[in-house]
């Protein structure tokens, strides 16, 4: 300056006049620049002040946040659930009101972090959390209501106001947006908050019309491709949704694609021209991005696991659900015992757990194995023996009115394998849309003779009640009011078992209903009996439950003969873990002792024969493969349920068909019976599991016999060692013992004497009675009556003729036979064919034989060539010689009845034909008259000899005049 005033110096007067005021003014001008900059100095430090201030009051709330604080804020997006069958394999997302899939930073694609950066953040990696200019020029638009808003947040500040604070317009969100955001980026570094954006931006919708977050769900759902493989455009396209989610997705909450595109276009092309202007792409790049037709290379619609997999995506839900609760509730302190005691409680844990599921991004890892459950819907699906639908009146949710609808018969099925107790495969119905009711978890039903396995015969053997080859008689039986009706005669538990006798099987109950057998059915994991069950009802024998068991639980109380005794929970959840891999859940099997290894193949041997040639005997036609099965048939009251559930060493299988609401199953459809078309269901599905896993489903091996189990023979009227009487009678049997019950006592039910029958009836023999009708052989005595509760001889005679070479055996009754003081009525029906002369049997009350007459061929004489008891079958053999037969009944006094019509055999006649002469022979001319021959007048046929009868005889010809 003083090297101008030096130049003014130089000048004219004049000019130093003019100099001088020059010199004055400039002065003054200069002075005042100072003096306004100082008061604008001044007047910015004041403002400053004030701002800080103002800036400083309105964070002065805001806590001081550690890194794990903000950490775990930052990254606390929701995460939807994912489900896996076995073997890791991927099945689905759990449902939830917004899909996510965290992804880390070097798995997306450069493209589509270019693209976000320079649309979002374009000196993302120059600023520590905020840009001043940004945020003064979005302060100047504020206040100056501009309509050009070019926003003041970075990518640090997005992520602060989308995790930590809220979408709230004002000036305190705003300021504790700022702060947080410089905090941030001092504990963070760049790419960590680059990944916790790509994240967390929402992204409008998928495919399928479900809201999506992430740029992995976001590649996914609109593309079809992994975050990594986006190209230029499509980057350009997911970088530009966040400014409007749903104004740019390309589709609608349905999942169709939106008529136009233009406005998710237009801001793609924004995006592309900021990448290309921000140097991220070259000019070729940039023209070849504007070209791609982003209709054109949307992904289709993915139908959701939900929609694929209902069934199976309900039921993992419900069990991860139950799962985390009690995860969450030790978390805090409680017990399982705690929820279950209180149920206010346990809602609020289950609602926490319910929240979490769907938002944490868990793992959930099943049992199912993938290729068994796909092929067992198939075969449930497509299944055309059902049965025919029924209808139904059911109330209209919408207009509360009654309508009629048609109900199909509905299955459920679960396959388990025995030793881990995983669920490997189930079909929980025909169709899901139409009944969401789960038939193989949730579908609780009266169980039927599936029954008699748990609750019966393998309890009483285990207290030594009886083993397979104890004697029931399958008569009448009568509990309280309750009569059960059993026609089969004395039968061993086996048989019983393997032909499903439902009396034998009530009875043992009783004799054990002091021991509460019922607890074993809680054991083997029958959770909810009603307690009227546990009191022990008779009908509880057969399957009538009061609530009913689901198709699991059934199964899996089978898997506890298979296991040796020992009952092992099913379980369809391996374990849940965090998407960081840590496991928060894993399944641990536990054992409880049901019953003794030696109980348990007994158990497993007598349900071997249910198929061998019991009532589940068709299997055997319809299964493709072979395997050491052991297994039981079930049918409630009215054939409402058909049940059928079966065993080999490596896993269990058992199905159960029905309708929804309780009707009777057809007996016959299609040809086959209810029990039947349920076999041949089991069957089929059973064959596609063995498709996919032979080694599983039909393993080589046998059901091993343990130590202490005995093969010893027994008498089959009581079950004791069989005595000499029993040998000759017969009677015996052989079957496998537990060593600690076998019979100790020899029968003594049988003896030795004569006899005579009438009726079917044998009596002690009188003195009249012909020897030639007197029998002797083994007889019972009264003493067996008492041993199976039968009130009287004709009742255990009757059960007798149906059971296999009993016929040895008699009863004799206590009193003698007496005459009735007249002949016997004649014999009717006599007839001969095939070499047997046959007749109907006398009616008469003391008649004990019948006695045979003959004629030779060219003769009247009748001898007596046969005797027939009346025990007998009313034949007698004559061959095919040429004879005349009648047939007389004989009384206990030895009185014949008149004869019987008679009866011709073969060529018979009574006398030989005349002989004729000869046609050669010529008889010689006598012209002597000669006296007419003598003819011999005919003899008369003796008749059968009379024995005082008053019948009618017959006459010459053999033919009855009657």
């Amino acid at each position: 300056m003083d090297k101008w005033i030096e130049k003014l110096r130089r000048f004219s007067p004049f000019q130093k006049k003019a100099q001088k005021s020059f010199s004055i003014t400039f002065t003054v001008v200069w002075n005042l620049i100072l003096l306004f900059f100082v008061i604008g100095i001044i007047g910015l430090c004041f403002a400053g002040g004030v701002g800080a201030g103002y800036f400083a009051s309105l964070v002065k709330d805001e806590p001081i946040r550690s890194y794990e604080v903000m950490k775990k804020d930052v990254y606390n997006y929701e995460e939807t659930s994912e489900i896996y069958f076995a073997n890791d394999v991927y099945l689905g997302k759990l449902s939830a009101d917004l899909e996510r899939e965290e992804i880390k930073l070097e798995d997306v694609s450069p493209h589509l972090v270019n693209a976000v950066i320079a649309t979002e953040d374009e000196l993302f990696y120059e600023h520590e959390g905020v840009v001043p200019k940004a945020i003064m020029r979005a302060l100047f638009q504020e206040f100056t209501n501009s309509s050009t808003r070019t926003g003041g947040s970075t990518l640090t500040q997005q992520l602060i106001k989308n995790q930590i604070l809220t979408n709230e317009v004002s000036f305190d969100r705003k300021a504790k947006e700022i702060l947080l955001a410089l905090r941030l980026e001092r504990f963070f570094e760049k790419k960590e908050i680059l990944e916790a954006y790509l994240n967390m931006a929402d992204l409008g919708r998928n495919a399928s019309g479900r809201n999506i977050a992430g740029v992995q769900t976001a590649a996914q759902g609109v593309f079809g491709v992994d975050a990594k493989d986006l190209n230029i455009a499509q980057s350009a396209y997911i970088a530009g949704l966040p400014q409007s989610p749903f104004g740019y997705t390309p589709f609608t909450n349905s999942g169709e694609v939106k008529e136009s595109l233009e406005s998710g276009t237009n801001r793609m092309k924004t995006v592309l021209n900021r990448m290309y202007t921000g140097g991220f792409i070259t000019k070729d790049e940039y023209d070849n991005a504007l070209t791609y037709n982003i209709k054109d290379n949307l992904t289709k619609k993915k139908p959701s696991s939900t929609e694929q997999y209902p069934f199976l995506t309900y039921e993992i839900e419900n069990r991860a659900i139950e799962i985390i609760m009690k995860f969450l509730a030790e978390k805090d302190g409680y017990t399982e015992e705690d929820l279950t005691k209180d149920k206010k409680l346990k809602n609020e844990y289950r609602t926490i757990a319910d929240y979490d599921l769907r938002q944490q991004g868990y793992r959930i890892h099943t049992t199912i194995n993938k290729p068994i459950y796909d092929k067992m819907q198939s075969v449930a699906k497509e299944y055309e023996y059902y049965g025919s639908d029924k209808k139904q009146t059911k109330v209209d949710p919408d207009t509360g009115e009654d309508i009629v609808v048609n109900e199909p018969v509905e299955v459920g099925g679960v396959l388990i394998e025995n030793t881990s107790g995983k669920i490997l495969s189930f079909v929980g119905g025909r169709d899901h849309s139409r009944e969401q009711t789960n038939h193989a978890t949730k579908a609780q039903r009266q169980n039927g003779s599936t029954m008699k396995p748990l609750l019966v015969y393998a309890p009483a053997m285990e207290a030594g009640v009886v083993q397979p080859g104890t004697v029931i008689a399958d008569t009448p039986f009568s509990v309280g009011s309750k009569t059960y009706v059993g026609t089969h005669g004395l039968t061993s538990a086996r048989a019983a078992l393997q032909y499903s006798y439902n009396v034998p099987a009530v009875k043992t109950y009783m004799k054990m209903i002091d021991q509460r057998p019922s607890s074993y059915l809680e054991k083997m994991g029958f959770t909810d009996m009603h307690e009227a069950d546990k009191g022990g009802f008779a009908s509880l024998s057969l399957g009538g439950m009061t609530v009913g068991v689901s198709v699991e639980e059934n199964v899996n109380a089978y898997t506890t003969f298979a296991n040796g005794g020992k009952f092992i929970d099913a379980y369809m959840i391996e374990k849940i873990e965090t998407s960081n891999g840590d496991v928060v859940y894993e399944h641990e099997s536990k054992q409880t002792d049901v019953f003794s290894p030696q109980t348990a193949y007994l158990t497993i041997d007598m349900m071997r024969d249910v198929i061998k040639k019991g009532t589940a005997a068709s299997l055997n036609g319809y299964l493709s493969f072979n395997a050491d099965w052991a297994g039981k048939t079930g049918t409630t009251q009215d054939t409402y349920d058909a049940w059928f559930v079966a065993s080999n060493p490596n896993v269990t299988f058992g199905t159960w068909i029905g309708y929804d609401t309780p009707k009777q199953l057809e007996q016959r459809y299609k040809g086959l019976t209810y029990s039947k078309r349920n076999i041949l269901l089991w069957a089929k599905l059973m064959n596609v599991a063995h498709e996919v896993s032979p080694d599983l489903i039909a393993p080589k091996e046998r059901f091993q016999m343990p130590g202490g189990i005995v093969s010893r023979s027994y008498c089959a009227l009581t079950g004791e060692i069989p005595s000499d009487l029993c040998k000759k009678a017969g009677l015996v049997a052989t079957d496998l013992f537990n060593a600690k019950y076998v019979p100790t006592k020899v029968d003594d039910s049988l003896t030795q004497g004569k006899y005579v029958f009438v009726k079917d009836r044998a009596y002690r023999v009188p003195g009249t009675a012909p020897s030639e009708f007197v029998q002797e052989g083994v007889m019972l005595k009264k003493d067996i009556l008492a041993k199976h509760s039968i009130s009287n001889l004709t009742d255990l005679k009757r059960l007798l003729p149906n059971t296999v070479r009993w016929d040895n055996l008699v009863i004799t009754e206590d009193k003698e036979i007496g005459d009735n003081g007249a002949n016997p009525s004649p014999v009717s029906g006599v007839a001969a064919s095939g070499g047997k002369l046959s007749w109907r049997a006398n009616g008469d009350n003391d008649v004990i034989g019948y006695r045979v007459y003959a004629a030779a061929n060219f003769s009247t004489d009748f001898k007596k060539v046969a005797s027939v008891p009346a025990s007998k079958s009313m034949t007698a053999s004559i061959g095919n010689n040429p004879a005349a037969y009648y047939v007389v009944a004989v009384d206990v006094a030895g009185k014949e009845s008149a004869p019987s019509a008679i009866i011709k055999n073969g060529d018979y006649v009574d006398k030989k034909p005349e002989e004729k002469p000869k046609p050669e022979e010529k008889p010689k001319e006598d012209t002597k008259p000669k006296d007419p021959p003598k003819q011999d007048k005919p003899k008369p046929k003796d008749p059968p000899k009379d024995n005082g009868g008053n019948a009618e005889k017959p006459d010459g010809n053999g033919e009855n005049t009657n």
